[in-house]
């Protein structure tokens, strides 16, 4: 057990060195909201679609605008990595060829979680993803990751 733990210390260790910390490679519990009047149930292949510019309406029917954690931020990483499947640099490259081709605009970046909650709860046709302490009776949360 000791080489064990000894093998653990390294690898924080390395990290430490290297400017990454555990907190940076995984986040907290984070959900995905919708307007509480929408009753869209999305898979999460469905909320990776209107992510990446693939899907523009609800199953439903209506149209859809998603909004984006700021770049950088804890929680756009976890929501990049667990469901869009990529890093930032691979999102701002699909984005960017997208943009050049003419072929979609990515997600509109908000900068807070109580603000992306705020937009969410004004607007039906908005999706986001916050930290899950957010979650109050102004959202409802349709995923949680």
């Amino acid at each position: 057990m000791k080489i064990n733990n000894l093998f653990k210390s390294i690898i924080i260790l390395s990290l430490s060195f290297t400017g990454i910390t555990l907190s940076s490679i995984s986040y907290a519990d984070f959900v995905v909201i919708v307007h509480p009047s929408n009753s869209a149930e999305l898979t999460p292949k469905q909320i990776k679609r209107i992510y990446l510019g693939k899907m523009k309406s609800y199953p439903k029917g209506g149209s859809v605008i998603p909004l984006d954690a700021a770049p950088g931020t804890p929680i756009r990483t976890a929501f990049n990595t667990d469901v869009l499947l990529k890093t930032e640099q691979q999102i701002t490259s699909y984005w960017g060829r997208l943009i050049f081709t003419g072929k979609g605009l990515p997600p509109k970046q908000v900068a807070t979680n109580d603000e992306i909650k705020q937009l969410v709860a004004k607007n039906p046709s908005t999706i986001g993803y916050i930290d899950e302490s957010y979650v109050d009776g102004s959202i409802k949360v349709i995923r949680k990751f």
